[in-house]
């Protein structure tokens, strides 16, 4: 019988570690399309991001803005070429599952990790007060509506950096650099805070998308991760504080 110490070692290999083994190989011409829809996707959003999270807080033009950003994702995600929904490693050893579970598992462990940081900002005026900005959307908005608009952009970043932008580097340094790229695009919103767990999200579900070889279990991680945090986040602040 493994210890808890190996069942951890050996979920975080499964997990992050060891690829799936699959051949999504595309042609130059196709490959060479996949990027310049990625690159023309990745001016538009960066621009559109930057002026929805600039929206005074209950102004219901941020839910057009937002709106419009997961459009803008998703067309261009699509518009790049084939995406696919991965494969996942089971306890068996097969390699023929799908990333739910793990993925559950990750944003969970995402979650706590940041809701425990949460503890620290709170005590930090220079740190809460951009975070307590970006929760004031929520705050002062329908929370419903939020949340809904939370998820659609979950899927359609993960669609857009872990589908068309992720296949469009190629496969050397994807990881790295799509989490690079996603933390660079997410300091658009003018907090710090929220550049440091795009940067820890994008590493996540970066090693997700090379082990698995698709977007299901990053979209599964995403969602569990910013959704937590929408629901669970201004308690906890409140809580701290």
């Amino acid at each position: 019988m493994n210890g808890p110490v190996t069942e951890l070692r050996r979920f975080v290999r499964a997990a992050l570690v060891e690829p799936v083994p699959r051949d999504h190989t595309e042609s130059d011409a196709a490959f060479r399309r996949r990027r310049l829809v990625a690159v023309i996707t990745l001016v538009v959003g960066a621009a559109v991001l930057g002026w929805a999270l600039r929206i005074t807080p209950g102004d219901p033009l941020f839910y057009v803005g937002t709106l419009a950003l997961a459009v803008v994702w998703t067309i261009g995600a699509f518009a790049s070429g084939k995406l696919h929904l991965g494969r996942a490693h089971t306890r068996s050893g097969a390699a023929d599952g799908r990333a739910v579970v793990q993925s559950l598992a990750l944003g969970t462990v995402l979650l706590l990790t940041f809701l425990i940081g949460a503890l620290v900002v709170a005590r930090i005026p220079l740190l809460r007060e951009p975070v307590d900005g970006l929760l004031a959307h929520a705050a002062l908005g329908s929370l419903p509506v939020v949340a809904v608009i939370t998820a659609v952009n979950g899927i359609a970043e993960e669609l857009y950096f872990r589908g068309a932008l992720y296949a469009g580097i190629g496969r050397r340094h994807a990881v790295a650099i799509t989490t690079l790229v996603y933390a660079v695009v997410t300091a658009a919103s003018g907090v710090p805070l929220l550049v440091l767990a795009a940067a820890l999200l994008g590493l996540v579900v970066g090693l997700q998308r090379r082990v698995t070889g698709g977007i299901l279990g990053p979209i599964i991680t995403h969602l569990t991760w910013s959704l937590g945090m929408l629901f669970l986040l201004p308690h906890v602040l409140e809580f701290a504080s």
